[in-house]
């Protein structure tokens, strides 16, 4: 699906190629890593959200809806073993990043630097999770399921205000520019302003599940219903996709 949406973009023979067979596109997709996860997380949000709307109707509507929960649930745990294999993959791309020697912004820079420790000290604790649960190590999981939901809450923090803080300079700028720049910058910082604000509503909705899934008494904590945590997911993994496929995605992750 996002290598279709990609290839519909370009002119000539790719695109009616990718259009007359999207068959091989979205096998494509499936064969990349990143692109199967984008995959697998939109579905298993999805079947979350109309597993929670149907569990709330009538008895038959209820065991359908059951049955798209569980498989909710095992399309998350799939997930949780893949990302097994993804602390490599992060810290390949910190080590690249650095200490954002790139970055214009001072403030930007440490926002993203301090992102990617909370994102490489997540998938740790969710490996001791994970192996607690499977009874490869005796720990107590729940410490470690609520420790990297809390990097994973803290790196999507991060992120808003790294991306709050980028449309704030995007304003300075073009109010900076005159004449015919004024223009040229217009288009691009209006791409640009597009991708943030779609960044922070993206990670607003994680946000919101991340929450969720923290001990009791934090903020709104245990409150989401199945459907509601579904949707924010969802709503999220959608405009993954969408970045994706005009390839704005950031990170490895």
């Amino acid at each position: 699906v996002i290598t279709l949406l990609t290839y519909c973009k370009q002119p000539g023979s790719v695109a009616m190629a990718a259009a007359a067979d999207p068959l091989s596109s979205l096998v494509s997709v499936l064969e990349s890593y990143r692109g199967r996860d984008r995959v697998i997380r939109t579905l298993c949000y999805g079947c979350q959200l109309a597993g929670g709307v149907l569990a709330r109707k009538s008895p038959a509507e209820s065991e359908m809806g059951r049955r798209l929960l569980a498989v909710s649930a095992q399309l998350s745990h799939c997930r949780t073993v893949l990302r097994l294999f993804d602390d490599l993959a992060m810290l390949a791309y910190s080590r690249q990043y650095g200490l954002g020697a790139k970055e214009e912004d001072a403030i930007v820079r440490w926002l993203s630097v301090l992102s990617n420790l909370a994102d490489q000290l997540y998938y740790p604790c969710e490996h001791v999770a994970w192996a607690a649960d499977a009874d490869v190590i005796h720990t107590n999981s729940h410490k470690w399921w609520t420790l990297s939901t809390a990097f994973w809450g803290l790196s999507l923090v991060l992120s808003i205000v790294r991306s709050l803080r980028i449309l704030f300079q995007l304003r300075r700028k073009l109010r900076n520019c005159t004449g015919q720049s004024l223009e040229q910058s217009q288009k691009e910082m209006d791409a640009q302003v597009k991708s943030e604000v779609l960044s922070i509503l993206s990670s607003m909705a994680d946000l919101s599940n991340a929450v969720h899934w923290l001990p009791p008494g934090f903020l709104w904590a245990g409150q989401f219903p199945p459907w509601l945590v579904g949707l924010m997911g969802t709503i999220s993994s959608l405009i993954g996709v969408y970045q994706t496929s005009v390839g704005a995605g950031s990170g490895p992750v």
